[in-house]
């Protein structure tokens, strides 16, 4: 299957996790830091990516929780890691009630591996 076409079922099939993490990163909402969902890395598809941070955002449901999961998925971290990327790894449970702690740590990510001035806060 392209890459193209794997994507476009990848959005189709989209969890409710990845719907609000989207939300979150979405039209530059980050500081203007562009995402891409699905991303091709090698024969991997990235949940979300920003090519600017080399950085990806990856939501594990509870399938990643076995064995088989953990060793694909240590894999998976290798091999990013060799090619300069950055996984950011986080439960799609965890959204519910730490959303805004996984929102900052992404964004602190961001920061470290790409900083931009912060915008300027004007008063109405």
């Amino acid at each position: 299957m392209a890459d193209l076409q794997r994507a476009r079922v990848f959005h189709r099939k989209e969890t409710w996790a990845e719907r609000l993490v989207w939300h979150w990163l979405r039209g530059r909402r980050f500081n203007g830091y562009k995402f891409r969902r699905q991303h091709p890395e090698g024969k991997y598809h990235l949940d979300f990516y920003c090519a600017e941070a080399a950085l990806s955002v990856e939501l594990d449901g509870s399938g990643h929780g076995h064995p088989s999961q953990q060793e694909h998925d240590a894999e998976r971290t290798a091999y990013l890691t060799s090619r300069g990327i950055k996984e950011l790894r986080f439960w799609n449970s965890a959204l519910r009630s730490q959303g805004q702690s996984i929102r900052d740590t992404i964004f602190r990510e961001l920061q470290h591996r790409a900083p931009r001035a912060l915008p300027k806060h004007t008063s109405p």
